[in-house]
């Protein structure tokens, strides 16, 4: 991981990051570390998705960080008003483990996979393409990606480092 100024990103969170700042987060077990880039700008995004769709949601007002279909748009929304150009934005993303795979008889349970599955479709209907992804498995990620570079690094305690 890199020794710089780090933007962290919580658990139903998103956040930017730019003028070489890394952005990183941790926890990934069924939740998808969702990255933008823009390489021009070299500014970079993260959220930490942890649903797939925010039609569960049972408030009025709800965190749209928390899930695939909303946390997409609102963190376009944040690039932007960093300087951001959609059309510029590539993804990577890591996470989405099948964290309790004897427990995937209903499709309820397949949350990881949902969320892996929800975040591609979103990204398609925006345009932006899936540069690198680490997902599924069985195993917790911490995720780090670089703003100046665009370096995607993902740690985990069963795979050890890895660079996207």
């Amino acid at each position: 991981m890199i020794q710089q100024n780090v933007v962290k990103v919580g658990m139903a969170d998103l956040n930017v990051a730019y003028r070489g700042e890394s952005i990183r987060t941790t926890g990934l077990g069924s939740c998808v570390g969702l990255t933008l880039y823009d390489s021009d700008r070299k500014i970079g995004g993260m959220a930490h998705v942890m649903l797939p769709d925010s039609s569960i949601s049972r408030e009025d007002s709800f965190n749209r960080a928390k899930y695939a279909d909303t946390a997409l748009p609102l963190l376009i929304e944040e690039l932007e008003k960093a300087g951001a150009r959609v059309n510029r934005l590539s993804a990577k993303m890591a996470g989405g483990a099948q964290m309790f795979a004897a427990l995937v008889k209903s499709d309820s349970l397949r949350i990881g996979p949902r969320n892996v599955e929800k975040c591609v479709q979103m990204l398609a209907s925006y345009g932006i393409p899936i540069v690198g992804e680490d997902t599924g498995g069985s195993y917790g990620r911490t995720i780090e990606l670089d703003s100046e570079t665009g370096i995607l690094y993902i740690r985990s305690v069963q795979q050890g480092t890895k660079e996207l």
